[in-house]
């Protein structure tokens, strides 16, 4: 439990993140601040803050000197926006071109696409480094269990990048035929899921449950759980 605990501080304060979807007046005042924009887990980041000035279009922006270098399309940034019906929230280049829009996937948690690049987060600076810290609480040695208990397999989960935003995962000897079948390799925290990836692309999603353990989903009546050992 206590191991977890960090890691569900972290998800709660993204759940009581004040809701952005509103009229576009509201989501320019909820946006003012420090953001953080990110791969999808945060191996490559950079810090913006979103001013209220206006600029000669949209509103203006700073952001660190590591941005250009670790986001390299951040140096086409020159201001920031809200537009459309569906308030999306668009970082913009001086003669205004999205450079990336973003639309709110959860509250406080926006995504956006970049074309032959891939996805990106934008969060609230404060709540991203919180699920960082929690993502350190993931290193190390799990089992998989059954709902009796039973343990059917044993694997690490290690900080070792394995490209696209994941991370390396060894399976220890001996283990269930299912699990053993499945044989994920790699894994990665996505939106308060822990996600373990297979080789050959299957996906296994799990959740935190009310006693800090983490459920396959869906659930069902002989659950699969993660355990930290």
């Amino acid at each position: 439990m206590k191991r977890l605990l960090p890691l569900l501080i972290a998800l709660s304060s993204l759940a009581v993140a004040p809701a952005l979807a509103q009229d576009a007046g509201g989501l320019k005042k909820a946006m003012i601040g420090q953001w953080e924009l990110a791969t999808t887990e945060r191996s490559k980041t950079c810090v913006l803050t979103l001013k209220p000035d206006a600029a000669q279009r949209g509103m203006k922006l700073e952001m660190e000197p590591a941005c250009a270098t670790a986001l390299p399309f951040t140096k086409d940034i020159a201001g920031w926006n809200v537009k459309g019906l569906d308030d999306i929230v668009s970082l913009q280049s001086a003669n205004g071109e999205a450079v990336i829009d973003f639309t709110e996937v959860e509250a406080g948690i926006f995504e956006g696409l970049r074309q032959g690049e891939g996805v990106y987060i934008l969060q609230n600076l404060a709540a991203a480094r919180s699920l960082a810290k929690s993502m350190d609480q993931m290193i190390g040695d799990w089992a998989m269990v059954r709902g009796n208990g039973a343990v059917v397999c044993s694997l690490v989960l290690t900080n070792t990048e394995a490209g696209n935003d994941n991370f390396q995962v060894f399976v220890k000897p001996k283990c269930d035929p299912t699990v053993a079948a499945f044989a994920p390799t790699q894994w990665r925290l996505e939106h308060g899921q822990m996600m373990l990836m297979s080789a050959r692309g299957e996906t296994w999603r799990f959740e935190a449950d009310d006693n800090a353990q983490w459920r396959l989903v869906p659930d069902s009546a002989n659950p699969l759980i993660m355990l930290r050992q």
